[in-house]
């Protein structure tokens, strides 16, 4: 009697522990990390439940918009009839829906989703009347992207990988009649994109990436067939992305590096073949430009530092103005309303998360479209983030983003280096959402460096870290380490480094490389040996990994990349490591983290291992970011803080 009295005691023990404890869900994979405890739901609520917006586009007829925004588990798309309107939700998915275009008549839109984060994105028809979603592709294993509207309004043009899952081909098609889809370019090569249709309808405006430092610009003539290189004129190692066809004159807009470490607007005039550049010499990139549906005005933006300037070209003059009374912040997905001086974008500052915004460039009046709630997140005490600068190894300049910890802690702040992925992306000065219980609550510093190889500096800095010089990023960390020394309010003694896909390689490299540096390292989706990388990324992604990352078919750059993988290095990795994997992704697959798991086990290391099942390269449904952020925290109070 007293056994069983014993055993109903520690059930009841074990219920009433259980009870305070957040639940493992089915979806998710938890391993060595500890039961976190319910009270961190109520301690971070205020910086779990902020929401952000996105414009996506205008409605081609009335003066709405459509945006994507998060009111349940993931973002969806939704209407708005005019500034701050409440938001009428159009798509209910547990899957983000992010992008989408209207029909030119405005009776319908098309979106693309997947499935988990697989990224095999198919084409969907929702028709604004009654409300009913079909699919217009299909097939497993398939993306499809790049949707660009003819003239007429009449047909799409999309690229796809359906003919043999890895080469992107060129499609068009009614949306009214999925069964009249054509091929009508047959590619080599995961990198191809459409830009846009020629007056005519007849002639598609087509990019090529070879890599971030290679493009190159082909039109397709569909009456007969024939696909024309027309930029670069000979072989060069230079970077053209198609923009749009000039509505009048035979020529193209176009981005280009040429003779210039940055992208410049320019204008290729097709009959005489000359390139005139028309954005000046502004020393920065021209990340995005856009022309008016009347063609008479061209709107770009330019990365000055990861901060967005935007600026208008007059086409029928070529002069150019900076846009006024805007914001200082990064902007994104910028566009014109039908026949109006209206543009339509996101922006996001260090102090506010992404919304969605109207300007009129006549007026230069600026109108918030929507106001995101922050749940409850103190942002007054933010403060803007430092651009410094420190000189690596060899010399090369360096920068990095410095947020501080609030004001009200004193002393060195111990430091989180967090790394971006690509590599051929930026640290911009963004809102930092929840990572803000960072700096309010815990008093921890964040830099977020951008080492060689990062977008935004020019071209020859992209390619700094390419093939055999994939170390030398990760040295530039280690001369982050001797200048985070050099401050008096950051702790050298309490760093933590972490980073997304190729800065989860980054955290990995880091861990065995400089292990003495560190308190402890957490990889989000990392590469753990280039070679295995190689072998199992979606085939579609391979030739351009290549070029970056080097081609591990020749015997020497395997033996290089096998030589520099963490996973040859564990012996050498003496702090504890937390993995975050997606179990769908098709970009780093969950391979990767699952053999750096088994090693780092073997060797008798402390790892922590999370994985979702129905997630791909980063979680991106709020359940998951959940519990992944309470794990992080429990994992930085053990390891970094305490």
């Amino acid at each position: 009697m007293i056994k069983y009295v014993l055993f109903a005691f520690a059930l009841i023990r074990f219920s009433f522990a259980q009870e305070n404890f957040i639940p493992v869900t089915e979806n998710l994979i938890a391993e060595n990390i500890p039961s976190l405890s319910k009270e961190y739901i109520k301690e971070v609520r205020a910086y779990t439940e902020a929401r952000a917006a996105s414009f996506i586009e205008w409605h081609p007829t009335k003066k709405e918009m459509l945006i994507s925004t998060r009111f349940g588990n993931s973002s969806q798309l939704h209407s708005l009839a005019f500034a701050k309107a409440a938001r009428k939700q159009l798509t209910f998915y547990d899957d983000p829906v992010t992008w989408a275009t209207y029909d030119p008549k405005g009776n319908y839109l098309l979106f693309l989703k997947d499935d988990g984060g697989n990224e095999f994105t198919h084409i969907y028809k929702y028709d604004l009347s009654s409300k009913r979603t079909v699919a217009l592709t299909s097939g497993e294993k398939v993306q499809n992207g790049s949707i660009v509207w003819s003239k007429k309004g009449e047909r799409i043009a999309f690229t796809s990988t359906k003919r043999n899952k890895k080469d992107r081909d060129v499609y068009v098609m009614n949306p009214l009649d999925s069964s009249s889809v054509k091929l009508v370019m047959t590619n080599k090569g995961g990198g191809w994109n459409v830009a846009d249709w020629d007056k005519t309808d007849t002639k598609l405006l087509i990019d090529e990436r070879r890599s971030i430092s290679e493009t190159m610009i082909h039109i397709l003539d569909m009456e007969n067939g024939e696909t024309k290189k027309v930029l670069p004129e000979k072989d060069e190692h230079t970077v053209y992305n198609a923009v749009a066809f000039h509505p009048t004159k035979n020529g193209i807009y176009l981005l280009t590096n040429k003779d210039h470490e940055f992208l410049r607007l320019a204008y290729y005039d097709l009959d005489t073949k000359k390139l005139s550049i028309l954005s000046g010499n502004i020393p920065w990139d021209v990340e995005r430009a856009k022309l008016s549906k009347d063609g008479t005005q061209m709107l770009f933006i330019t990365n000055e530092n990861g901060l967005s300037k935007m600026y208008l070209l007059q086409t029928s003059t070529n002069a150019v103005s900076q846009l006024s009374n805007i914001p200082m912040g990064v902007i994104s997905g910028a566009d014109w309303q039908d026949k109006t001086n209206t543009i339509g974008f996101s922006l996001t500052t260090y102090s506010a998360s992404s919304d969605a915004f109207a300007y009129d460039v006549k007026t230069k009046q600026l109108v918030a479209w929507t106001e995101s709630e922050l749940g409850g997140m103190e942002v007054s005490q933010l403060e803007p983030p430092l651009l410094v600068k420190w000189k690596s190894f060899d010399g090369l300049e360096i920068s990095v983003y410095l947020y501080k910890a609030a004001k009200k802690f004193t002393g060195k702040r111990p430091v989180i280096i967090s790394i971006h992925g690509g590599p051929e992306s930026q640290s911009k000065p963004n809102f930092l959402g929840r990572m803000n219980y960072y700096l309010n609550e815990l008093g921890i510093s964040i830099l977020f460096p951008n080492v060689r190889g990062s977008t935004g500096y020019g071209k020859t800095f992209v390619d700094s870290d390419n093939g055999y010089k994939r170390e030398n990023p990760v040295k530039d960390i280690g001369a982050l380490f001797d200048w985070i020394k050099q401050q008096p309010d950051l702790d050298d003694q309490r760093i933590m480094v972490t980073g997304g896909s190729y800065g989860g390689f980054m955290s990995l490299a880091v861990s065995y490389m400089y292990s003495d540096k560190i308190r402890c390292a957490i990889d989000v989706v990392g590469i753990s040996n280039f070679n295995t990388f190689m072998k199992n990324t979606e085939s579609y992604r391979r030739d351009l990994r290549r070029v970056e990352y080097g081609d591990e078919r020749d015997t020497a750059m395997y033996a290089f990349l096998e030589k520099i993988s963490p996973t040859n290095h564990v012996n050498e990795i003496k702090k504890p490591l937390f993995i975050v994997q997606g179990g769908n992704d098709p970009r780093v697959p969950y391979t990767e983290a699952e053999q750096m798991k088994h090693k780092i086990k073997e060797n008798s290391g402390v790892v922590w291992y999370l994985m979702a099942k129905d997630e791909g390269h980063g979680f991106k449904k709020k359940g998951n970011m959940d519990f992944q952020f309470y794990a992080t925290i429990e994992f930085i109070k053990r390891y970094l803080l305490n």
